[in-house]
C-alpha cells in the first residue's frame, strides 16, 4: 500500500462452517519467513429462499445433455486453476451492470420443487444487450457457451481474484485477451438458464466463493 503496509484479500466461502477458524500468513523477506496465525470468527449468515419454475428439459436433464454438463463443469473448474502471480486490478471495483437485484448472493434455491445448491453470485435484471463491464483490470480466462451458464466469461484479476459473467447475449473478448476496467465484455442476455434478461455477476477469491459486491467496498487505492 502507499505507507508501506502489506495487504492481502481472504475469502470465506459461503458455505464454510461457522466458528473460530485460523488464518496463517507466511511472510518471506531477505531475512527470511516469518509464520504468523490468526483467528478469525465466522459467524453464520441466514440467506433467503428463492423459488424457480423453469422448463423441465432445462431441469431434469437427459444423458446426452448430462454428459455436456460435466464436461462444461470440468472446463469452468479449469478457469481457476491459474492466476497472475501479481494483482491485475487497479483502483476500486467497479458494478458490472445497473439494474435490479433479482437474484441474492447465498440464496437458498428451490427450482421447480427441489432444493438445488446455493446461489453463487447477484443477478442483475437489465434490458437485452445492455453493455457488461469488467469490474477491474484482468485476463480473460474463460470465454464460451454453456448449458447453465450460456454465454459466459471469467477474468483473471490476479493474486487469486476472479469474476463471472453469465447469460450474456454477446461475447465481446476472447481467451487470453488483457482487459482493461470498465471496458465492455459482452451485453446483457438470457442465455443459458435464464428466466429473462439479466447478468449473473460471481466473485471468487482463492476458491471461495464471494459476494461479488463485497469487492466493490474495498478502499483501493489506483
Amino acid at each position: 500500500l502507499n505507507d508501506g503496509t502489506f495487504a492481502g484479500l481472504v475469502g470465506l466461502d459461503m458455505e464454510d462452517p461457522e466458528g473460530s477458524q485460523e488464518l496463517s500468513v507466511h511472510i518471506s523477506t531477505q531475512a527470511g519467513t516469518e509464520h504468523r496465525s490468526y483467528a478469525i470468527l465466522v459467524i453464520k449468515e441466514n440467506y433467503t429462499v428463492q423459488k424457480l419454475t423453469l422448463p423441465k428439459e432445462k431441469v431434469d436433464l437427459d444423458a446426452k445433455t448430462l454428459k455436456r454438463v460435466k464436461a462444461e463443469q470440468k472446463e469452468m473448474a479449469g478457469a481457476f486453476h491459474h492466476t497472475n502471480t501479481d494483482p491485475l486490478w487497479n483502483g476500486p471495483f467497479l458494478e458490472p451492470v445497473n439494474g435490479k437485484i433479482t437474484g441474492v448472493f447465498g440464496s437458498r434455491r428451490i427450482i421447480n420443487g427441489q432444493p438445488r445448491r446455493p446461489h453463487s453470485g447477484e443477478d442483475i435484471a437489465a434490458p437485452k444487450g445492455t453493455p457488461v463491464l469488467a469490474i477491474n483490470s484482468g485476463t480473460v480466462s474463460l470465454a464460451v457457451d454453456h448449458f447453465f451458464s450460456g454465454k459466459g466469461v471469467v477474468l483473471d484479476h490476479g493474486l487469486g481474484v476472479f469474476s463471472m459473467y453469465f447469460h450474456l447475449s454477446e461475447i465481446n473478448v476472447r481467451n487470453g485477451q488483457p482487459v482493461q476496467k470498465g471496458e465492455a465484455i459482452g451485453k446483457v442476455g438470457a442465455s443459458g438458464r435464464a428466466t429473462g434478461p439479466h447478468l449473473h455477476w460471481g466473485v471468487r477469491v482463492n476458491g471461495s466463493r464471494v459476494n461479488p459486491f463485497a469487492l466493490t467496498t474495498l478502499p483501493l487505492k489506483g
